[in-house]
């Protein structure tokens, strides 16, 4: 279990900072009460995760030796994409085209619900912005992955953990720290981290 969690504290964490739920997160701060964002936030990744180990329990009723595969295929995978995505990045800060998606999500938001700024206007708004911005997002596939092959629970409770310390990241000093996040290191860091798992995960087979 402690393996489980470890896992999934580390891919989360490391995958979502300067990811477009984390750049939803500041924005909403910014114009919003930061602690109701930060439940919003918080509670649309925990429902996201909760049904991301839901459906990878569901795929570990398949043959254990597929699953095995495609885990170590999934995670190989995603480290050489995010290690060429990263090639391809300028030593910029920040990815400009990620933050204007995120602008352009908060601000469809906007012309869709009421003007009211209630408290659960607020909670909703910051749950479905972030619910449908990661949904088939890859940290949503690699959690599902993790929960396929490995303890649900320790899955889940590492994985909102590392969903809960971004929010708190994003809501609390986004702004401040935004402009200095490093797209590109953080793209090689968790290409490398994909790799690792994808190694472990081949090892622990033989």
């Amino acid at each position: 279990m402690l393996t489980a969690f470890t896992a999934g504290l580390l891919l989360i964490t490391i995958s979502e900072l300067g990811d477009k739920t984390f750049f939803i997160a500041v924005i909403l701060a910014m114009h919003h009460s930061r602690r109701l964002v930060f439940i919003g936030v918080t509670a649309a990744l925990a429902a996201m995760t909760v049904l991301s180990v839901v459906f990878g329990q569901a795929v570990s009723l398949l043959p254990k030796a597929y699953i095995h595969y495609a885990e170590i295929v999934l995670f190989i995978a995603f480290g050489i994409k995010l290690l060429y995505d990263a090639s391809k990045m300028s030593a910029a800060s920040c990815d400009t085209e990620v933050i204007e998606e995120a602008e352009a999500a908060v601000k469809k938001e906007d012309l869709q619900l009421p003007k009211q700024k209630t408290s659960l206007r607020i909670l909703i708004k910051a749950f479905m912005l972030t619910f449908m911005a990661e949904w088939g997002d890859r940290t949503q596939i690699a959690t599902i992955a993790l929960a396929a092959g490995n303890n649900p629970i320790g899955v889940t409770t590492g994985a909102i953990l590392g969903h809960a310390i971004c929010a708190a990241i994003a809501v609390i000093g986004g702004k401040m720290i935004a402009g200095r996040i490093s797209e590109r290191q953080l793209t090689i860091i968790g290409g490398c981290l994909f790799l690792i798992f994808g190694i472990v995960a081949a090892i622990e087979g033989v």
